[in-house]
């Protein structure tokens, strides 16, 4: 059984078991979460979503990812800018999806 859930405007495929990587939530570790926002499970699709649809999942851990560098720059004018940044993440885990 599998799941699209919209969480952070992305879309993710997600199982019962799976561990993954979505836009920073404010909770702490350990707490548990749903997504309501069920676009589609197995063969049913929602429009847009699945009424009385969830799929639970808990917090393993908040972080950040690997630093992004941003780097632009015009030929010919000597403009170069050079920045960067770390985007927050928070890892789950999936618990339980309900149709």
């Amino acid at each position: 059984m599998f799941a699209v859930v919209e969480t952070g405007s992305k879309q993710y495929i997600v199982k019962e078991g799976d561990i993954l990587r979505i836009e920073k939530i404010k909770a702490a570790n350990g707490d548990e979460i749903e997504f309501d926002k069920v676009l589609m499970i197995n063969d049913t699709v929602g429009n847009p979503y699945i009424e009385n649809a969830k799929v639970k999942a808990m917090i393993i851990s908040q972080g950040k990812a690997k630093k992004i560098i941003v780097f632009k720059f015009k030929r010919r004018k000597g403009f170069k800018k050079k920045i960067g940044h770390r985007q927050h993440f928070t890892q789950v885990r999936i618990t339980q999806i309900l149709a």
